[in-house]
């Protein structure tokens, strides 16, 4: 009996390591274990918020993200374009038709206007100028 114990537990130890690293795997794919301190647990909620509030305003603005880049569907073998990037599509598209017709001042160009909204973009609804743009463009005349 005792030379068949010494003869399997070679065997019976490396089973249990191969197990052991499998689960050792497994566990890293699930990430960090959860803390049990509430300020640490209250840290990880906050960064969630905050990576979700992120992809959100990439998602509005059309801007283009990794994360979510990665994950998206594709649609016929190419990425399906993102919601905010089909609504800048349609904002950029009834712009050309509206600057065609018109130009609101001989002072400016579309160039001009363009590079200070873009010079301004900052923690502002996506999609709508800052009102800082304004006052970019108009203090010159103002003086």
């Amino acid at each position: 009996m005792f030379t068949h114990i010494k003869h399997n537990l070679p065997e019976i130890t490396k089973e249990i390591r191969v197990k052991i690293a499998d689960i050792e795997e497994r566990l890293k794919d699930l990430g960090p274990p959860l803390p049990s301190d509430g300020s640490e647990k209250m840290h990880i909620l906050w960064n969630m918020i905050t990576d979700f509030i992120t992809i959100y305003k990439n998602t509005i603005t059309g801007k283009y993200d990794a994360k979510r880049n990665n994950s998206s569907a594709q649609v016929g073998g190419r990425k399906e374009i993102s919601g905010g990037a089909k609504i800048k599509i349609q904002f950029y598209g009834l712009y050309k038709e509206y600057a065609a017709n018109y130009q609101a001042t001989s002072d400016y160009s579309d160039f001009d206007i363009e590079r200070a909204i873009i010079m301004h973009e900052g923690d502002t609804i996506p999609g709508f100028p800052s009102v800082d743009v304004f006052i970019y463009l108009i203090q010159p005349k103002l003086e």
